[in-house]
């Protein structure tokens, strides 16, 4: 007759893990604010070819997104290792460049990108895993008293 359900994939073990660790703004969303005027400030520089609402909208974007993938990494609800260590990678390409010129050989700026990246992934993703172990360790708020 009907087949039977597809089996459901298993969550990944460093998926989210728990409730959303709580903004330290209380109620009010400023991450998501932020974003939202970042992509709108991006439109128009990207629209005006340029200029200071294209850097404004990049940097009020990076803000948002970086509150946000901190307090979820630091806490150990979801790895954000990636993103975080793109970060900086990015900041070092950025000043050397801006310092030094872009080389002959565009590759050789890879070298210490790379290893800035490497870098911060590991300490990264070694400090998601202790936040994590603790939030697993850590009994989960239920019944009366956690109101």
């Amino acid at each position: 007759m009907g087949q039977p359900p597809p089996a459901r994939r298993r969550a990944s073990p460093l998926g989210a893990y728990g409730e959303r660790p709580p903004s330290p703004f209380g109620g009010l969303p400023v991450a998501e604010i932020a974003i939202f005027a970042g992509a709108v400030a991006l439109v128009v520089g990207v629209i005006r070819h340029g200029g200071a609402a294209l850097i404004g909208g990049v940097v009020i974007c990076l803000l948002g997104v970086l509150e946000v993938t901190t307090r979820e990494h630091f806490s150990g609800y979801r790895s954000h290792t990636v993103l975080l260590a793109a970060i900086p990678a990015v900041a070092v390409e950025f000043l050397i460049a801006l310092t030094v010129g872009p080389p002959a050989i565009r590759a050789l700026l890879l070298v210490p990108v790379a290893a800035v990246f490497a870098t911060c992934a590991w300490f990264l993703r070694k400090r998601f895993l202790l936040a994590r172990q603790a939030r697993i360790a850590k009994p989960a708020k239920t019944g009366p008293a956690a109101s």
